[in-house]
Order: structure tokens, then sequence, then C-alpha cells
């Protein structure tokens, strides 16, 4: 059992489990806030429009719900891609410049195989000499 809940947690803290938990609720809470303002603003412009037949109901009135949804669908998606776009732009001006390797300090001694100083052009374990090999820049 506490097995399981160790494994629950460690999934549960995973950056992308909690991002899309946050994903979530701001989600929820910014589809009421769009559909606010198609109820508020658009769907009494789509009302305003002549009505087809007499009393205006039945296919008009669908018509004009479907329209205030598909709206409010489109609005949503728009802006819930603009908010990850900016901030997966956000997050790659985070991340730092790949930095190059250092350059190498020491070298083998091709005869007794021990770490010498790159500059140097006698080995101190065998005494050999070696070739000096300036760094490359």
């Amino acid at each position: 059992m506490k097995k399981l809940l160790q494994e629950f947690k460690d999934f549960a803290m995973r950056g992308n489990v909690v991002d899309m938990a946050v994903g979530v609720v701001i989600g929820g809470a910014f589809g009421k806030v769009v559909t606010s303002v198609v109820d508020i603003f658009i769907t009494p412009i789509i009302e305003s429009l002549p009505k087809v037949g007499e009393g205006g109901t039945g296919f008009a009135g669908s018509l004009i719900s479907f329209l205030g949804v598909l709206i409010e669908f489109i609005l949503t998606a728009l802006v819930l891609f603009l908010i990850i776009k900016a901030m997966n732009a956000a997050k790659n001006l985070k991340k730092k410049p790949e930095e190059k390797p250092a350059e190498p300090t020491t070298k083998e001694c091709p005869f007794c195989l021990s770490e010498v100083p790159i500059k140097a052009t006698r080995c101190p374990h065998c005494t050999s000499e070696l070739q000096y090999t300036p760094a490359k820049k």
C-alpha cells in the first residue's frame, strides 16, 4: 500500500500532471468568462438580426443558440492558444545556450599511459619525450 501511495505521489507531482491540472482549472474559469461575453454582447447582436418566420422561434432560435456556442468555442480556443503560445515563448527564453566543451588540460603519455599536462614535453613518470601539441582555438 505504501508503494502504491509513493507511486501516486510521484505521478501527481510530475510537472506535466500539475501543469495539466492548472490548465483545466484556468480553462474552466476562462470558459465562464467567454460564456458571459457571448451572452451579454454577441447573443443580443445575433438576436437583433431579422427573424425567419413570424414567431422567431423554432429554427431561428436554435440557430441563435448554435451560433452562440460556436462563437464561444472559437473565442475560448483562440485565447487559450495565444496563452499557451506566450507561455512556450517565455519558457524558451529561459533556456541557456549550449556551452562549448572545455579544452582538455591533460593528455596521455603514449609510452606509460599516464596522464600528463597538455603542455608537457617530457612525461614525469617514465621520462619519455612527448610531442608538444598546441591547444586548438
